[in-house]
């Protein structure tokens, strides 16, 4: 009986050695690389080294002025294997962390299995200086930049903002991010049990993070800031609840202001009403902008050698197009009836005008046909680039230009795009159109960046040329008279100086509510120019501003606001009179 029970034990002894043994081979020979990283993970301590994101600078003058700053703030992680709980509750979750603290004591000492845990954000260096100095056991902090707005609300817009992950939204922190953020690095070395890095070891790898450029603008804050003051003078005068306005120079695309109102504060960027306060309407909202498009039909005429400011037309009031009654603003007034100039379509925005100048493209006087379809779609697209992203530097909505061939209606379609209706285009797409047919016929790009810092030092980016030839150098001095005309024919005495040549164009829109045209809501558009008589113009402006619900006609709206911007800039600029 006991050389039985002694041979079982033996059994039994032989079974579980040949158990360990073979679990021995499998941990160290199958499972090898496994157990090998755990180890590894034990006593390894790898950290993402955060680039410092960008800064953006407007031009002040000559001089770039850094409007978006960092300021140093941190993260504290903990690694709940080693943490001490008492220490936690001694060190971090106190009162004074309290709001920067993203989890609770007890998320942390749920799975203690964990090596890598976020507790807080957005940590003062004040704060992170006391957790420093009473060094609880795994925890560290990471240091972070936050966003600083030295000048408030200025351009919000404009340049958007940077959410609690860092990433850039909207505007220029959302279109730039990549450049901003830059590359982050990586430190991964041996530590002790304590989660202290040493000092020596082979696995130690450290890869320097990449900063974000520092991006300046072309917008100039003076500009900036002081159109928003006119725009919202304006809006308070006029009851209004929205509007955007956009300043460039016409002779090389780029843009020194970029106004939509109203704003909001960047710095605490989620106490607004609505996602919508976000939007740049300049470039992400397409609209009708109505006759200010009477510019781009007339322009087609002229370039093809069709029609002239002084070419006449009858204006009977109205006209039938596919059997719908396409009427003039001034249907009503009798003075205005019978032989018109192009001219005078022009300065009393006759839709009739353009309609006649969109027979006179198809080479029939009598109808609108294919061929002048196909031409005016040509020149909105592909000269102009009406419905196009045009490239700026910015998130920006394409529009439509609907096509000339397809579909019903394309007559009444093309008719009332002539005066900037059924169609959807954006300010900066109008402003750009514009600048070419009042800058000698050159389409530029329109541009945002002007360069990078590097070390205090601007970098300009190299100066982009014309991207094409919008229309020849003549219909460009034509339009800029006919801008000019119609102008003039307002009689604004007192409004336009001496020895300043100025011009511009009206638009109101009808807005299109529940599938059709609103006769209660009109939005208002202004596009114009200004500088020196007797040289090319040195500023285009474009405003738009209305309220839902209520009409908003442009020469009693829209005008007034352009004429503030541009005598501002007459000063700003120190543009001296001509002869």
């Amino acid at each position: 009986m006991n050389d039985k029970r002694l041979k079982f034990l033996k059994i039994m002894l032989y079974a579980a050695v040949g158990v360990i043994l073979i679990r021995l081979f499998v941990i160290q020979i199958i499972q090898k690389n496994d157990w090998v990283a755990k180890a590894e993970a034990q006593h390894t301590m790898q950290n993402t080294i955060k680039a410092k994101r960008g800064e953006i600078y407007m031009m002040d003058g000559s001089e770039p002025v850094a409007i978006v700053m960092n300021e140093q703030v941190y993260t504290i992680v903990v690694d709940p294997m080693t943490v001490d709980e008492e220490e936690l509750k001694r060190v971090i979750f106190t009162d004074d962390l309290k709001d920067n603290l993203i989890v609770e004591m007890s998320d942390v000492t749920e799975d203690r299995s964990r090596r890598y845990m976020i507790v807080a954000k957005n940590v003062s260096r004040e704060q992170a200086k006391k957790i420093e100095e009473a060094d609880p056991t795994g925890v560290w902090l990471k240091g972070m930049t936050k966003r600083v707005y030295p000048e408030g609300s200025l351009g919000a817009r404009l340049l958007g903002f940077v959410n609690e992950d860092g990433e850039g939204q909207y505007g220029v922190e959302g279109s730039l991010d990549k450049e901003l953020s830059g590359k982050d690095g990586m430190l991964k070395t041996v530590a002790d049990v304590n989660h202290v890095a040493l000092s020596i070891g082979n696995d130690n790898v450290k890869i320097p993070a990449e900063d974000g450029k520092n991006v300046v603008l072309n917008v100039d804050r003076n500009i900036q800031s002081n159109v928003e003051k006119i725009l919202a003078r304006k809006m308070e005068e006029f009851g209004k609840d929205q509007a955007s306005a956009l300043v460039m120079d016409p002779r090389n695309g780029k843009v020194l202001a970029m106004v939509n109102l109203p704003g909001y504060n960047p710095a605490d960027y989620g106490k607004v009403d609505g996602a919508e306060v976000y939007v740049n309407r300049v470039t992400s909202d397409p609209y009708e902008p109505a006759s200010v498009c009477k510019g781009f039909t007339f322009a087609t005429g002229i370039d093809l050698g069709v029609l002239n400011a002084q070419t006449t037309f009858y204006n009977n009031g109205y006209e039938i197009v596919d059997g719908w009654q396409i009427r003039n603003s001034t249907y009503g007034r009798s003075d205005l009836l019978g032989t018109r100039t192009i001219q005078d379509a022009f300065n009393w925005s006759l839709n009739t005008g353009s309609m006649f100048a969109l027979r006179a493209i198809g080479g029939d006087p009598t109808q609108i046909n294919e061929k002048g379809r196909k031409t005016l779609y040509d020149y909105f697209v592909n000269h102009f680039g009406l419905g196009q992203e045009t490239g700026i530097e910015l998130f920006e909505a394409r529009g439509l230009i609907n096509d000339p061939v397809e579909g019903d209606g394309r007559d009444s379609m093309y008719a009332n795009m002539t005066f900037g209706q059924n169609l959807m285009v954006t300010m900066i797409q109008v402003a750009s159109g514009y600048a070419s047919l009042i800058n000698g016929g050159e389409y530029y790009t329109p541009t945002i960046v002007k360069g990078y810092m590097d070390e205090g030092v601007l970098i300009e980016k190299e100066a982009a040329g014309p991207v094409r030839r919008a229309v020849k150098e003549e219909t460009s001095a034509q339009m800029r008279e006919m801008l000019w005309g119609t102008r003039a024919s307002q009689r604004l005495y007192g409004i336009d100086r001496d020895g300043y040549y100025i011009g511009g164009k009206t638009g109101t829109a009808q807005v299109i509510r529940d599938g059709a045209y609103s006769m209660d809501e009109w939005v208002a558009t202004y596009v114009g120019f200004g500088g020196r008589a007797g040289e090319m113009p040195q500023y285009l402006v474009m405003v738009r501003i209305w309220k839902d619900g209520e009409t908003t006609g442009a020469e009693q709206y829209a005008m007034p606001v352009f004429n503030d911007i541009s005598n501002y800039l007459i000063d700003y600029l120190k543009i001296k009179p001509g002869a």
